[in-house]
């Protein structure tokens, strides 16, 4: 890992900061100053890093919480469309950040953010059967019980050449036109199909949590911020990786 970008990335300043700071014999590895910021820090050095004197915390993985507006792309570029890649900070672009799933370029609300790969697997994964709530806002007839325990026996959708069916799922009412539906797969555009099969068209939808994983209220669109050690730990548990 490049010095100078482990540091910006681990909150010790911007990439110029960082480089003066390193310029200024002010960081040292393993004991040795270095000036190099392109110095590429051995992994077993990492917990060696000091700045100015005081042991430094450089962060291999990161892990953030994203509220996706409407109209961005689940991607990290895109030429055409605004996506999730736009969002991200100038001293975290590098590190391999990647969505954890996807959501639908009209779908809003929680999106994991993180360049640990096995978490990521394991979350999207419909073997480890990890929650995810979403907020449908839908027209049409209110929903009733006869929904409510299709979902439970898990829908087949015959919206395609074969019956698809899907795995149980918990649907909530919260008003007249509105429910949380709880799923534990990831199926192309499963929510918008199912309440489509229902003749319930969608008109907004926006997923809530992620396993122990909850959207702040207060994080507005299009925000960012890390995940707390005791959230990534959850997720951890939750996934057999703790």
């Amino acid at each position: 890992m490049r010095l100078d970008k482990a540091l910006a990335a681990s909150g010790y300043g911007t990439r110029s900061e960082v480089k003066t700071l390193i310029a200024k014999g002010l960081v040292s590895v393993s004991g040795k100053v270095i000036k190099d910021p392109g110095y590429r820090i051995p992994d077993d050095e990492l917990n060696t890093v000091e700045v100015q004197g005081q042991s430094a915390t450089i962060r291999e993985k990161i892990y953030l919480m994203f509220n996706k507006p409407d109209g961005v792309l689940t991607a990290m570029e895109d030429k055409r469309l605004h996506n999730v890649g736009e969002f991200i900070p100038a001293n975290l672009k590098g590190r391999k950040l990647s969505p954890v799933g996807r959501l639908d370029f009209h779908t809003t609300g929680l999106l994991i953010l993180t360049n640990d790969g096995e978490l990521s697997h394991r979350i999207t994964s419909p073997n480890y059967d990890i929650n995810k709530v979403y907020e449908v806002t839908y027209e049409g007839p209110s929903l009733t019980s006869a929904q409510k325990d299709e979902a439970r026996q898990g829908v087949t959708l015959l919206d395609k050449d074969k019956p698809v069916k899907l795995k149980p799922a918990v649907l909530e009412f919260v008003n007249e036109k509105q429910a949380y539906l709880t799923l534990t797969e990831g199926k192309t555009h499963e929510v918008r199909r199912i309440f489509a099969q229902w003749e319930r068209p969608v008109t907004a939808l926006k997923r809530v949590s992620v396993g122990s994983l909850h959207l702040d209220d207060d994080l507005e669109a299009g925000g960012l911020r890390e995940l707390t050690n005791e959230e990534i730990d959850s997720l951890k548990e939750l996934t057999g990786l703790l």
